[in-house]
């Protein structure tokens, strides 16, 4: 049986991604963290035998240490890095120093912490999938007021690319998505003007859905694992390389 491993699953991007992987790999064990969408993992996990929900804060290191011994104990096939905390908007010479390391404790160290404890599995096992959720911010010109976000995103990109080379052999594979705006818990406060604005600025006159980029998740954790160290960005053609 296949384990499948979903950080923040179950809210927003984390959410469908839970749900198609559930759906789509019946017979595969999908286990997702979750934080404060308590009512959300366990609605999850009544409708999906084969969904697991494990309560983790990555603002509490403990937490996060008992995910590390699940995944050392279980032997994942595919880790899916997906969760992000407090997005700080503001920009960049209003940021105290305090604040990215805030940030970077709770966004980047979390994610460095459990896919080491998963390389480590999966180099024995000689076989796993790693999948990290990005952004297409990082490409082109970057928003204003998000440098924080940007950087910390752009940080896990050579993350990914190390990982990817450094455990090919091993038939070991790390790829990213990129995904373009969603209406999300994560900009939820933004302004409908802002909205309308990229709606028409998109060639199909519509923002991406979650759907779609769960999609995506799913080929890239079933796919040949000749497909390793890619980013595959999903905005609609806005962002060429």
């Amino acid at each position: 049986m296949r384990k499948i491993l979903i950080t923040g699953g179950a809210s927003g991007l984390g959410k469908a991604i839970t749900l198609t992987i559930a759906n789509k790999i019946p017979d595969a064990k999908v286990f997702f963290t979750y934080n404060s969408s308590k009512e959300s993992a366990d609605k999850i996990c009544s409708d999906l035998p084969n969904s697991v929900g494990i309560k983790c804060d990555f603002a509490d290191a403990s937490d996060i240490e008992s995910v590390c011994s699940l995944i050392e104990n279980n032997a994942f096939d595919v880790l899916i890095n997906n969760a992000f905390v407090n997005l700080y908007k503001a920009h960049f010479h209003k940021i105290s120093s305090l604040s990215f390391e805030d940030s970077f404790s709770k966004n980047v160290l979390p994610v460095i912490k459990l896919t080491q404890s998963f390389i480590a599995a999966a180099r024995k096992k000689r076989f796993g999938k790693i999948i990290t959720i990005l952004s297409s911010y990082r490409h082109n010109s970057p928003p204003i007021g998000l440098s924080a976000y940007v950087a910390e995103k752009n940080y896990l990109y050579g993350l990914s690319k190390s990982w990817a080379v450094e455990n090919a052999t091993f038939n070991v594979t790390s790829n990213c998505i990129s995904p373009g705006v969603m209406l999300t818990n994560l900009n939820a406060n933004i302004d409908t003007r802002i909205i309308d604005e990229l709606t028409a600025r998109n060639p199909l006159k519509r923002l991406l859905t979650v759907e779609e980029v769960a999609d995506v998740v799913y080929f890239l954790s079933t796919c040949s694992q000749q497909i390793n160290g890619q980013d595959i960005v999903i905005d609609s053609s806005q962002t060429l390389h």
